[in-house]
């Protein structure tokens, strides 16, 4: 928790003014500061001063500063405070509740010493210390005041527990006593604590311990018991003083301590379980705080201090807005302020068990607060300020709230309802329900109190979709059940939960009497229902009837009206109940009849003055008769005779209103004799008794009065002369035989001779009685005391006349007995036989007449068929020997087994029409063997056979035909007997007869008429395997085309036919039965291409949805694309997938080039991001000219390609200028040389190489040389010309080196001439160096070629003389030689010479050897020098 500074109260003085005492009232309205100058300041909650008063000593002869204020408190209801002063007083002022209200003193408590402290915890109770060391209690309703306990050392702090049931008192000495108005069950120990090291000024009771402190500057937190739990030691800190006060938070999870300048804050921790300090608030120049006080909901501390300050702070832990509507400021872990931005209103919620409050919701129109714990829920109405905190265990946060009722929050949690009463820290009730629909679950609390009902608490809910469960939530048991034949879709209890009404699906509407647990359905087509607010009338609508129930207890009673719209609600207010309607685009509303409401609520509110009052002013209709009975019968229960009156005389009752006008003059008398009712009078309780009908409980009532006169008198008034005689005999009244001559005559004058005799006989006169009986008719009476008494029939005469009234009253076993009992058996035997007593009359005519018994067990079989109790009949015949009468009543009786040995022993042709109607029987109980042997005893074959067959045992019917029957004949049988099966319905079984005859086919064809394919498959299946698929296919499109496809699928299924079942879905529109059809039965792809038709079929977003759904959107795009339904793709993509795009547009683009249509596909290349490949489609297509645009606008790197391709197309044309031109243009000049090579242009190649790739150059040559040697002749001509044409660029090194490459062609001159050539632009062209290399490479060659003078002539050229002539002495030129030599170098005279004289030797010529060596002038050879230049080659 963190203080933050709001504003100053009072302002501090410069001198010390102490603030003595503060106080908060209960309800966080008021704020009271007592000065030094013992002046009450009152401030209201925004820290406004709105009031003042001040105090008064004791005795005013001390002056009015005789005295300080030490303790001040409010009284719970905020409407007093106490002070308690140090002149031995403590004064309590009246302040009210408004700021006007006048302030008076309305209590004073005198006492032997100073007030020191003081508290206010409960109505009435004030707690305070004194000086003297004792705590003390002053009662303000009794005016007076008692120890608490008493100590040796004065009383230094007093402080209350959260829940003001206990206090603590700190004591000069160091001890701290605790005492305990109530310890709420915590079982902690009074008394003395614990002795504090210094006097506990700064003591605190917080939730978890007591923390005290003092002047010794340490803070210690003590346990429940006394024992040290934490210890905060400042003692070393040279800023801090003592400590002077402390306040514990109300929720008492903080505690702060006052000492100089400084404010020290502790919170307690619930997950570490010790007290944490927060950071002190440090505020200079405050002094010394002596008093705290903290507002009851913990949002507000106000600290005063001893320069007379008043300091107030706002306290909280954090602060939040939800949806812009509430604040709420967590003032302590457990306690949140939750603030209604728009109203101002306040509503404290607090976990009274010391839990951390986690999150706050306002949840129900804003109007409920939620709130979770870690072990309870928080619930609050913010309308009411009604809290609760009900033990909840944490279900991750899945529990659904439900807010529909005012008075309580249901509450779902994994198939559990729980009901929390606002106000209640207990839960109502729970409920096992899967059905959390408002709907489905009915709570009525307490929403009209009844006379004589305290509380009423009622739950009704599903237990299932058919069962209704009714809970009385006081109890927690059920009331009621009630199991329904179909589904209940609503259901509400009337307000006194007396009456459940609910709703089926077929629109039916039930009321359910609780108490009476019976059932009645009251409306059919109910579409609207609802009870009336405040009443138990009832408003529903069937189709255009508008039904009004104004007496619920008769619900027979329906008051309707017609209407033209539907019901929306009722509105009830100012005197009148309106019904809404919706007629159209209008509203209507039809009034109730407010007078028959009015009844139902003075009714059920118990005031039948008031109910009879409004009944007076109604006319008398059906349902005012209605509510006069109910009101009779209401008024009766609750004795108040004179409304009863009022209601039988107005129902035209005037039996029961004369008597209860009677009754109500006895009660008045009473009542005005002895006060009270007079309903409790004896005789008032057994006239209402009588009224009941409950005579006993009125005797009962009179006797214990010993009223026995009253109560004889009451049976004689009723006429019921027995119980008045009973009561007489059993009290011993003198007046019993008058009573019973009088009962006598009374039955005589009334002509009840029955009774009389019966009254007679129980005196003993039994020939009265007998007269009497006979007189009133009854003669069976009277034989039956004439045989219970022997002298009676002694008198012949009196039998005879009584025998005589039997045979007339045609009771002729009665007189069968009493002639039989004065031995006349003949007689006895007649009357026996005409009164049908065949028994007896077999019995008397064993023993008098042997020979009539035979006649007589006929008589008596007949008798007993006539009665029909044929079974009892079988025997007589018997035993009368009446086989043909036996056998019908054992046939008749179902004595089947009696039967067959009866009809065994007869002949066969009697026999033989019996047998087949007990076979039948026998048939029917499936005991097949028995019937057919019966059959067959009668002749019957063919029935048995059909038994069979109807049984569907056919082989036993086939096996029994066979035996007597001709195969044809048995064909013709069964198909006959399948064709009536047939006719009947009776497939299976016409199935089992064609099988049976092998006529198979007759049965498919059976099945195939009636459209049973399941069992035509069967069939074909079983005997036509080979035509299985193809019947599969032809049901299948039958069915199709009747359009039960379902079927189809199946038969298009087992004809391996997918693609028809697809292709059914699709035309149907059932695209999911496609689809499901496709994936499990098609190809890998099949169902994703159902799913692309599908989707095309619906377009936009819808298929976007669906693809999604079916993870296929990507690959219908693919597919769409595929299958050139371009549209539908950019829609998709479009839709969801807009990276697709590029890709389809480049792929429309191919398509559009494969068409044709290429300027449409050059615009779908570039929307691709593909201009390239409009560029090759141009390139493709030879249209240079969109090529070069194209590439131009969109592609400047492929400009270089189009200029290549149009290259290659003049190449092809042989157009080799024009193509040379475009590649270079497109700086391909490395693709011209090659074309060049190709087209074996190479002098144009190593042009192009030249200007363009110098570097290739060189290699070029090569190859070009390379060529030129393999092609011979051809190739030589080439290089001729390549150097002719470099040396006409003025490439003479090039030209030299092509001159050079000239090998052997056939053409020595031609050779020849090229090195020459070579040779001579070296020498001209290229330097010395350069020169040289082709001299000497030239030279050897020509010398080669025997052109030794030419090889001479060029190495002079360069004054190579030795190689000169080397070259002659080669070529046998020794003149020229030898001149060379003479002229250029006669060093080489000698070497000359030499050569020369070898060669003479080699060729044998010795004497010109001497010559030769004889020969010395250099006559011999022509000038070398200036011989000219070397031979032109061209």
């Amino acid at each position: 928790m963190q203080l933050k500074h709001l504003r100053t109260l009072l302002s501090p003085q410069d001198g010390a003014a102490k603030v003595t005492c503060m106080a908060w009232s209960q309800n966080n309205a008021k704020f009271a500061v007592c000065t030094v100058d013992r002046v009450v300041l009152l401030y209201d909650e925004h820290g406004e001063r709105r009031d003042k008063f001040s105090t008064k000593p004791a005795d005013m002869k001390y002056g009015r500063k005789s005295y300080m204020v030490k303790g001040m408190a409010f009284s719970p209801d905020s409407t007093k405070i106490a002070i308690g002063q140090t002149d031995n007083i403590i004064y309590v002022y009246k302040i009210g509740e408004d700021w006007s209200d006048k302030k008076v003193i309305c209590n004073k408590f005198i006492q032997t010493s100073a007030v020191t402290c003081l508290q206010w915890p409960a109505e009435h109770i004030i707690v305070f210390g004194l000086a003297e060391g004792k705590a003390r209690l002053a009662n303000t309703k009794s005016n007076k005041s008692s120890t608490i306990y008493g100590t040796d050392s004065y009383v230094v702090s007093l402080t209350t527990n959260c829940s003001g049931k206990g206090i603590l008192s700190g004591h000069a000495d160091g001890t701290i006593v605790r005492y305990f108005f109530d310890d709420e069950g915590s079982g902690e120990s009074q008394g003395k604590l614990v002795t504090h090291p210094c006097p506990p000024y700064a003591l605190a009771w917080a939730t978890n311990s007591i923390v005290a402190a003092g002047c010794d500057r340490r803070i210690v937190a003590y346990g429940k018991e006394g024992h040290v739990l934490q210890t905060f030691d400042y003692s070393r800190d040279p800023r801090e003083r003592e400590f002077t006060t402390a306040a514990a938070s109300p929720g008492g999870q903080s505690v702060v301590l006052g000492s100089y300048d400084r404010l020290r804050v502790l919170n307690w921790s619930p997950r570490r379980s010790i007290w944490e300090e927060a950071k002190p608030k440090e505020i200079a120049n405050l002094y010394t705080v002596t008093a705290l006080a903290w507002k009851r909901d913990g949002s507000r501390l106000c600290a005063g201090t001893l320069c007379g300050g008043v300091e107030q702070f706002d306290c909280c832990l954090r602060r939040s807005i939800y949806k812009n509507k509430f604040e709420l400021t967590y003032v302590g872990p457990s306690q949140v302020i939750v603030k209604n931005l728009s109203s101002g209103t306040r509503v404290v919620l607090k976990s009274h068990y010391g839990y951390e409050v986690e999150e706050v919701k306002i949840l129900g129109k804003e109007r409920y607060l939620v709130a979770h714990t870690s072990d309870t829920l928080l619930l609050g109405d913010l309308n009411t300020n009604r809290l609760s905190e009900v033990a909840w265990q944490g279900s991750g946060g899945n529990e659904k709230y439900f807010f529909e009722n005012e008075n309580v929050c249901m509450i779902f949690n994994a198939g559990e309802l729980t009901l929390v009463e606002y106000g209640s820290n207990d839960t109502l009730g729970s409920v096992r329900t899967e059905f959390m629909n408002p709907h489905l679950i009915s709570v009525r609390i307490n929403e009209r109190r009844q006379r004589g009902m305290e509380e009423n608490k009622k739950l009704a809910y599903l237990v299932d979709i058919k069962t209704i469960a009714i809970v009385d939530l006081i109890g927690g048991y059920n009331i009621g059940t009630i199991s329904h034949e179909s589904r209940v879709d609503w259901l509400e209890l009337n307000e006194t939960g007396h009456k459940l009404l609910f709703r089926d699906r077929k629109l039916r509407l039930h009321l359910y009497d609780i108490e009476g647990c019976s059932k009645t359905m009251i409306l059919n087509f109910c579409s609207y229902v609802q009870w009336v607010p405040g009443s138990d009338v009832l408003v529903a609508q069937n189709r255009n009837t508008l039904c009004v129930w104004y007496n619920i207890e008769a619900p027979e009673r329906v008051t309707m009206s017609s209407i033209r719209g539907d019901v929306i609600g009722l509105e009830r207010g100012g005197g009148k109940t309106e019904v809404m309607v919706t007629e159209g685009v209008t509203t209507v509303s039809y009034t109730l009849d407010e007078g028959l409401i009015e009844f139902g609520t003075a009714i059920d509110d118990g005031n039948y003055t008031r109910a009879a009052a409004f009944l007076e002013t109604l006319e008398m209709t059906p349902e005012t008769e209605a509510m006069w009975k109910t009101l009779s019968k209401l008024a009766l229960e609750a004795r108040q005779l004179h409304i009863a009156e009022r209601c039988f005389s107005a129902l035209g009752h005037v039996a029961k209103a004369r008597f209860l006008h009677e009754t109500n003059e006895i009660a008045d008398q009473v009542s005005r004799e002895y006060g009270g009712e007079g309903t409790d009078f004896y005789q008032v309780r057994a006239r209402l008794a009588m009224l009941d009908k409950n005579y006993k409980l009125a005797e009962m009532i009179f006797l214990e009065q010993n009223a026995v006169e009253e109560a004889m008198d009451m049976y004689q008034e009723l006429h019921r002369w027995d119980e008045c005689i009973a009561v007489a005999q059993a009290k011993g009244h003198p007046a019993l035989e008058k009573l019973r001559r009088g009962y006598y005559q009374w039955l005589m004058d009334t002509q009840q001779e029955e009774r009389a005799g019966e009254l007679q006989e129980s005196q003993g006169d039994g020939q009265a009685a007998i007269s009497l009986y006979l007189k009133a008719g009854l003669p069976a009476k009277a034989a039956r005391l004439v045989l219970t008494r022997e002298e009676l029939l002694a008198n012949t005469e009196l039998v005879e006349h009584i025998s005589a009234a039997l045979i007339k009253g045609e009771l002729y076993e009665r007189a069968g007995d009493l002639f039989e009992k004065i031995r006349n058996p003949q007689r006895a035997l007649e009357c026996y036989c005409k009164g049908n007593a065949f028994m007896k009359a077999v019995e008397l005519a064993r023993s008098a007449f042997p020979a009539e018994v035979v006649r007589l067990e006929e008589m008596w079989g007949d008798h007993l068929v006539q009665q029909k109790q044929l079974d009892a009949a079988i025997n007589h015949y018997i035993e009368a020997r009446c086989s043909i009468k036996a056998i019908e009543a054992a046939l008749g009786a179902r004595q089947w087994k009696k039967a067959i040995y009866i009809l065994d022993l007869q002949d066969r042709n009697t026999a033989a029409k019996y047998y087949p109607r007990v076979a039948q029987h026998y048939a029917s109980l499936q005991e097949y063997e028995t019937a057919e042997e019966l059959y067959i005893k009668g002749d019957r074959t063919t029935d048995a056979i059909d038994m069979y067959t109807q049984a569907g045992r056919w082989e036993q019917a086939h096996k029994l035909a066979m035996k007597c029957m001709r195969p044809e004949d048995v064909s013709v049988l069964y198909i006959t007997q399948a064709q009536e099966m047939e006719k009947q319905g009776k497939y299976r079984e016409a199935e089992r007869l064609y099988v049976t005859v092998e006529e198979a086919d007759l049965a498919i064809t059976m099945f195939k008429k009636h459209k049973l394919y399941d069992d035509m498959i069967r069939l074909v299946g079983k005997h036509h395997p080979d035509l299985l698929s193809d019947t599969h296919l032809h049901l299948g499109k039958e069915l199709e085309a009747e359009g039960r496809l379902q079927e189809a699928e199946y038969h298009y299924l087992e004809a391996q036919e997918w693609k028809a079942t697809v292709n059914m879905y699709r035309s149907n529109g059932l695209w999911e039965e496609a689809y499901r059809v496709a994936k499990a039965h098609g190809s890998a792809n099949a169902h994703k291409h159902v799913a692309y038709l599908w989707a095309k079929s619906l377009g936009g977003e819808s298929a976007v949805r669906l693809l999604n759904k079916l993870g296929l959107l990507e690959a219908a795009i693919d597919h769409a694309a595929d299958n050139c339904s371009f549209e539908f793709a950019f829609e998709l993509s479009r839709l969801a997938l807009k990276h697709k795009t590029p890709e389809i547009h480049l792929r429309y683009a191919m398509y559009l080039e494969d068409e044709g249509k290429f300027e449409e596909a050059e615009a779908e290349f570039i929307r691709a991001g593909k201009p390239k490949e409009a560029v090759l489609m141009f390139v493709h297509n030879q249209d240079w000219e969109a090529a070069q645009r194209v590439a131009e606008a969109h592609d400047p790197d492929s400009v270089a390609e189009v200029l290549v391709g149009q290259a290659r197309g003049a190449l092809e044309e042989k157009d080799f200028q024009k193509a040379e031109g475009l590649l270079l243009r497109a700086q391909r000049p490395g693709l011209a040389l090659n074309y060049y090579k190709e087209a074996g242009l190479w002098s144009d190649a190593l042009r192009i190489c030249k200007d363009y790739v110098p570097g290739q150059l060189e290699a070029l040559q090569e190859e070009y040389e390379r060529e030129a040697t393999k092609k011979g002749a051809r190739g030589v001509e080439g290089l001729v010309e390549q150097a002719r044409q470099w040396e006409q660029a003025g490439e003479y090194s090039r030209a030299v080196d092509c001159y050079l490459k000239v090998r052997d062609s056939g053409s020595s001159s031609l050779v020849e001439k090229c090195w020459l050539k070579a040779a001579e632009l070296a020498i001209k062209f290229l330097p010395p160096q350069r020169s040289l290399e082709v001299v000497r490479a030239v030279g050897p060659q020509l010398i080669g070629i025997r052109k030794h003078s030419a090889a001479a002539e060029l190495y002079l050229n360069l004054d190579l003389v030795k190689e000169a002539i080397d070259a002659f002495i080669e070529g046998e030129e020794w003149n020229k030689a030898k001149r060379v030599a003479k002229e250029l170098d006669p060093r080489y005279e000698d070497y000359v010479d030499q050569n020369y004289k070898e060669f003479l030797k080699n060729q044998g010529k010795v004497d010109s050897v001497r010559q030769a060596g004889g020969c010395g002038c250099g006559g011999c050879f022509g000038p070398v020098r200036g011989a000219g230049p070397v031979g032109q080659v061209h």
